[in-house]
């Protein structure tokens, strides 16, 4: 039995295929839902996730006679994906995501059923102005998180630090259920400034190139005292009146940003984290290390921080295996 994993997100589409515990092939594409948001058509969506599927299947030799189980999460399944399966309410783990899988018959993407994973909200009142920081929600970082507590085999409760595009920050207990989450947009603003703002010169339009956790600090400690506008001008002022190189002043805007995540973290009242909660940080290299690094120097925090391993398949992928094993689609 082979499992084919769909990962649609706001701007990327990853499959995996899975043969037992062995992914065997991968096929991706620059779509997700803003493209359907943009154009107001699914037509480009269904497109890119039939192409990849088709790509991956001839990868690894598949055919229309194999045996195989389509499992999909993230976006796919909101109202711009390719079908809508209403958010769980937390608190949610393993349990209650299998059983929330929902089979659909899609034969302009692939000849074979496939099963959606629902995202997982915030269970909170409707949003006001007062209490709208208590609510938030996710697809795809629900099997993202099923992935690493699977992978680190993660038992106490913990905070489990998605960085990206949209980060997410997610709340777990002892038993692995998800309690709640919050969301930023730090990476959306890292490649704002960076790119297209009176900054991208001062930086080149890139993005530091490797850590440099003194100045990544400082950043960090200029934020919390004056602002995060402030301490973005700043990177211009560096780049007139000093000596600092180009991925310096990288690090010194990448703390800044970061560390308005950090100030979330410690204050949201939907997580309301407590000091000696355990913290895992996934991602990529440079915002893994780097959060860990920010997480690390904050007085604030005194649990266990942890990397997620680096793995041929996503976490997205591991988790959404887990969950089909666990439905027993597999």
């Amino acid at each position: 039995m082979y499992l084919v994993t769909i990962d649609t997100g706001t701007t990327n589409t990853r499959i995996n295929v899975w043969n037992d515990t062995t992914v065997i092939a991968e096929a991706t594409r620059p779509v997700g839902v803003r493209d359907t948001a943009v154009t107001g058509s699914k037509a480009k969506l269904t497109a890119a996730v039939r192409e990849a599927i088709q790509e991956a299947f001839a990868k690894s030799g598949l055919s229309d006679s194999s045996e195989v189980t389509c499992i999909a999460s993230g976006m796919i399944t909101s109202n711009v994906g390719l079908f809508e399966v209403p958010h769980l309410e937390a608190p949610a783990g393993m349990v209650e995501l299998a059983a929330g899988i929902v089979k659909a018959e899609l034969p302009e993407v692939v000849n074979r059923p496939i099963w959606f994973i629902p995202g997982v909200k915030n269970n909170s009142r409707r949003a006001t102005l007062d209490n709208c920081e208590a609510m938030d929600i996710m697809r795809g970082e629900e099997t993202e998180t099923i992935g690493v507590l699977g992978q680190l085999n993660v038992t106490e409760p913990a905070i489990v630090v998605l960085p990206g595009s949209h980060s997410k920050f997610v709340k777990v207990d002892g038993e692995g259920k998800i309690v709640g989450c919050i969301t930023t947009i730090s990476g959306e603003l890292l490649d704002v400034i960076t790119q297209n703002t009176i900054l991208a010169s001062s930086l080149d339009h890139r993005f530091s190139e490797e850590i440099d956790e003194n100045v990544l600090i400082r950043g960090a400690q200029s934020c919390r005292d004056v602002g995060l506008a402030r301490s973005c001008f700043l990177v211009r002022i560096l780049d007139v009146f000093s000596d600092m190189t180009l991925n310096e002043r990288a690090n010194f805007l990448l703390g800044a940003v970061l560390y308005s995540d950090i100030q979330a973290l410690k204050q949201s009242s939907a997580l309301k984290i407590n000091k000696d909660t355990s913290i895992i940080v996934c991602g990529k290299k440079t915002l893994k290390q780097s959060l860990a690094c920010l997480i690390k120097s904050d007085s604030f925090f005194s649990g266990n921080i942890k990397l997620s391993e680096d793995s041929a398949a996503s976490l997205s992928s591991i988790g959404a295996r887990r969950i089909a094993k666990f439905r027993k689609l597999l």
